[in-house]
């Protein structure tokens, strides 16, 4: 693995926590355009860290920075302040986004087009 890649994982992991903080609070701001909003960024973000790194690693980073970011704001406070209701919007952001995440990590890696074909002569 070169310094680059791990860079990139890390950069990745860090803007998926921003990504999880933000559609915590987008998604039932806006409800149901922040709900859409959220979780496009975080398909984006996954999709575009398996793109980047050429590594199924790299919407994985992606994907458990959201989750952490999620994680830690979703207990109620001893205040009893919350970010996440219990609303259809706030499950559908918390399973759809780890659904999303894991459909773009598990994307089959498809050839570079373009290319030369693979047996020469035929």
């Amino acid at each position: 693995m070169t310094a680059g890649r791990l860079a990139a994982y890390a950069a990745f992991f860090l803007v998926g926590v921003a990504t999880g903080a933000a559609g915590a609070l987008v998604q039932a701001a806006w409800f149901p355009g922040g709900l859409l909003l959220a979780l496009l960024a975080i398909a984006g973000l996954c999709y575009g860290g398996v793109r980047t790194t050429g590594t199924r690693v790299g919407a994985g980073a992606a994907a458990g920075g959201w989750l952490i970011a999620v994680l830690l704001l979703t207990p109620a406070r001893p205040e009893g302040d919350f970010l996440f209701g219990a609303g259809l919007g706030s499950y559908v952001f918390l399973l759809g986004g780890m659904l999303v995440a894991v459909m773009c990590a598990t994307l089959p890696h498809l050839p570079p087009s373009g290319g030369q074909p693979a047996r020469r002569g035929k």
